[in-house]
Order: C-alpha cells, then structure tokens, then sequence
C-alpha cells in the first residue's frame, strides 16, 4: 500500500494523508473485485530446523468483498485430507468461522480469542484466512520503497474497534503499476510478527494476482509457501455449498 516519502509525509497533514492512503487501498481492491474465485492450493511447511511438510487444499470463495463465504479443505496428506474451514466475512466486524474434523465427525465454531492460532501446522493464523476489506481499516502513508524491483507505496493499516485482531496494525506494500499487493507486514504492538511475500504476479482473467505466497512467521522461525494452481475467478458456484450443512456433507 501507499507511501510518501516520510519527510514530505511529516509536512502533510495527517487528513490528507490518510486520504491518500485509503484512495489507493480502494483502487487495490477494486482491481480484484470478482463475484467468485477457486483454486488449488501446494502448500510446504518449512520449520525451524528446517524440516519440510507438504499438504494441499481447495479453496473457494462465493461473494464480493466484505460479504463473501469461503470454504477451504485439506486434501492431503491423509492425516489432514477433509479437514474444512468455513469463514462467513462480514463488512462490519470479524468473519464467523467454523471448522470441520471429519476423523471425529464434529464441527466447532472458532471463537475470537482462537484466531491468533495456527491453522493446522500452517504459518497462517485463523485470522490470516479472513477477507481484508478496506472499510474494517484506517489507513496512513508511510512512505515509498521498490521491493523485488517494483516500486511500492508503504501503507499503515490499522483494525477499527470492530474489526477485532490479534494485531495492533499492518504494513502493506502495494505496486504502483498494478495495484498488487507485494508485501504485508502484520505487527503486534511495535514487534514485526508475521510477513506475508507474494510473487509470481499473473494477470489472471484480468486480476493481477499472486501466485505464490510466503508467510513467514519469525516468532517460531517457520515459513509456508503457498503455490496456487488451477486459479479462476468468476466460477458458477451455488450459496448452498457455503454452509454448515454443506461443510459436513462434502467431505
């Protein structure tokens, strides 16, 4: 997301800058706005010790931003294969989430205060699988900076009280040329927790897109790289396969 150079950013006033900064978070999103999307997701978990993991799931999203269902399952390996999250975004507070076990056929509702935690043995955190809508943040520029080559705007995202986080804000890195997100930074207090690289950025069906993503948590000194395959965006897709019911029966 967007930046001034901080010393002209220390002149501006707070006002115009947050404006600014919010303009650009509104372009991004709109140049990927998309009634659905489906892909399939290679992922591998690298450790402290540098252990290696694979899996791999399905990801579906139904809606438009800050109103969207998502559902995501595991696919392999078979100790994780039907393993299903449910995530009901809302424009005005925190999503609902519900996640199915198929090995004790049971689902649970994920509470708030269970969102920091990692999502099976991933470096995403249940929060982390949440829609970021421009309208549960405030914005601020930070400055400019190219990273991997592309020149960036630097954004400051911070939670509004209803949006309810583990994280007390973001930095995001938003490409000038395309409005593609290329980096987010997310921050607990003043400490860099988590990073979040995307690369391999492919006009997709007109949506410049990400193909691969790195979450790095530096905390436990693991990292998941995420490779999206299959990507569509605007798939007939049916309501009904976006709930509780439909999460238990697909498996």
């Amino acid at each position: 997301m967007p930046l001034l150079a901080a010393a002209l950013l220390a002149l501006a006033p707070l006002g115009a800058s947050g404006q600014e900064a919010r303009r650009i978070m509104e372009e991004a999103q709109k140049r990927t706005r998309a009634s659905s999307e489906h892909y399939e997701g290679t992922l591998q978990v690298f450790d402290a010790k540098g252990k290696i993991s694979d899996k791999r799931w399905t990801f579906d999203r139904l809606g438009s931003h800050g109103s969207s269902r998502s559902v995501l399952r595991f696919t392999a390996p078979p100790e994780v294969k039907g393993v299903a999250l449910l995530v009901v975004n809302h424009p005005d507070r925190a999503s609902d989430q519900w996640m199915w076990t198929p090995a004790i056929e049971r689902d649970r509702r994920v509470a708030l205060q269970d969102r920091s935690q990692r999502f099976f043995g991933t470096d995403f955190s249940f929060e982390d699988l949440e829609e970021r809508d421009v309208d549960q943040y405030d914005y601020s520029l930070d400055g400019e900076e190219s990273l991997n080559g592309a020149a960036c705007w630097r954004i400051v995202a911070k939670p509004r009280a209803t949006k309810v986080s583990q994280y007390t804000q973001s930095r995001v890195w938003v490409r000038k040329d395309n409005y593609a997100y290329q980096q987010v930074e997310s921050l607990i207090k003043s400490q860099v927790v988590r990073v979040l690289k995307y690369s391999d950025i492919q006009n997709v069906q007109g949506i410049w897109t990400g193909r691969t993503l790195e979450m790095t948590d530096l905390r436990r000194k693991s990292r998941t790289v995420l490779k999206l395959d299959e990507l569509r965006y605007n798939v007939p897709m049916k309501e009904e396969d976006f709930t509780l019911q439909a999460l238990r029966r697909n498996q």
